[in-house]
């Protein structure tokens, strides 16, 4: 059995999105084909992602020097905990399905924060003589991207720092198994938007199977 973690990060609701519609359609085609499997849900728009901030690198600081939790100030203590809490369901999922959209270029900023608690040394990955060394190796991730122009081909894919960079994220930390799902053009094209929808649905059915 295993553990997938469904990531989300955009403020619509689902019917709305065409990225969330798409990430909905491969979880749904996952069910049906891994029925004993937990399949866990983090919405980070109505999660809270603490940043890292003043409060959670003076904690780290602190700890780091030998001052116990207890004896943290309060709101060192209550973001810490939080950031942990996110680096540590992540760490015992499997598999991965990550959903964002692209603006201007990248990915929202509740997503950047949400990586910085997954990137964390000692955690995730260690340092070593040779360099980083990933520690999260032999799991794999689905991330799906809506965008409304067009970026997994020239000229668009060098200015996509969105799935570039979470794979480059991924990667770090050890997983390898990285595969994106483009959904784009809806507003380049947008008569030509559900169409530009089957065909992500179709890369979807592709692969499900091997996921």
């Amino acid at each position: 059995m295993s553990k997938v973690l469904y990531i989300t990060a955009n403020p619509k609701q689902e019917n709305k999105s065409f990225g969330l519609r798409v990430g909905r359609e491969f979880i749904n085609d996952y069910k049906k084909l891994n029925k004993d499997d937990v399949i866990e849900e983090i919405d980070l728009f109505d999660t809270y992602v603490p940043m890292v901030d003043k409060d959670i690198i003076n904690a780290w600081e602190k700890l780091a020097s030998g001052t116990e939790f207890q004896n943290l100030k309060e709101e060192e203590k209550n973001k810490l905990a939080a950031f942990s809490s996110l680096t540590d369901q992540f760490i015992n999922a499997d598999k991965y399905v990550i959903v964002t959209p692209i603006w201007n270029f990248t990915i929202p900023a509740v997503m950047k924060a949400y990586l910085d608690t997954v990137c964390v040394a000692g955690k995730t990955f260690k340092y070593t003589e040779n360099g980083p060394v990933g520690l999260l190796q032999g799991k794999k991730v689905i991330h799906v991207q809506a965008s409304g122009g067009f970026f997994s081909e020239e000229p668009g894919k060098n200015l996509d720092f969105g799935t570039n960079y979470i794979r480059t994220i991924m990667n770090f930390i050890g997983i390898t198994d990285y595969k994106t799902i483009y959904v784009e053009g809806m507003n380049q094209f947008p008569e030509r938007a559900e169409s530009f929808l089957d065909k992500a649905i179709n890369n979807v059915d592709e692969l499900v199977l091997s996921f």
